[in-house]
């Protein structure tokens, strides 16, 4: 992380780097090849809903719940202290379709909720991720992705990419907070 001090909002330290980290994307889907982390309470969730997510699975994806994840794990970095991984079916998240959609998020959609209402948190919030404790960049995975990378000739922020997801997940308030701090981080840089 950068030596500026890091800020606390909602019990995460900001890792200021978000603010700078030139960042370009041509979303594919791709960073969900892979899976994601979900919090316990998420994968709770999924599975309450099971029934409604079948339907909505294409033939490259399982309709065997017990293939949706991998066995839980402790992690400090999640809500519950319990990480649930998705599992990879056919060389993607098993919730990824054959169209680089998530299963999850058109269930939401169609339901007329919120896009991300069943959808996972850390698949929300990529290329950004909460590792000990901090809001900061995953730029281990952004380092095996072809379409969503590091860009330094990008204008654009991973900070800007992600304005919409940073302001689901912090809510409206502390969004607000974060953005005082990053032009409070920035100007401290111009000076």
């Amino acid at each position: 992380m950068n030596e500026y001090p890091a800020k606390i909002i909602k019990g995460l330290k900001i890792d200021p780097q978000i603010f700078t980290f030139r960042f370009s994307c041509k979303c594919s889907g791709e960073c969900c090849l892979y899976g994601v982390f979900t919090d316990f309470k998420e994968f709770e969730k999924i599975i309450s809903i099971k029934d409604k997510v079948i339907p909505f699975l294409d033939e490259t994806q399982s309709a065997d719940t017990k293939k949706w994840f991998e066995p839980p794990e402790e992690d400090e970095d999640f809500e519950s202290g319990v990480a649930v991984g998705t599992n990879i079916v056919n060389s993607k998240c098993a919730f990824l379709d054959k169209n680089g959609l998530c299963t999850l998020q058109k269930l939401a959609d169609t339901e007329g909720i919120h896009k991300w209402a069943y959808k996972p948190i850390y698949c929300v919030l990529f290329p950004l991720t909460v590792y000990e404790g901090s809001l900061t960049i995953d730029d281990e995975h952004i380092d095996r992705l072809k379409t969503c990378n590091k860009n330094p000739i990008s204008e654009t922020t991973i900070f800007e990419a992600c304005r919409e997801e940073l302001r689901h997940f912090f809510g409206e308030e502390a969004f607000n907070e974060l953005e005082l701090y990053k032009d409070e981080y920035l100007n401290i840089l111009k000076a």
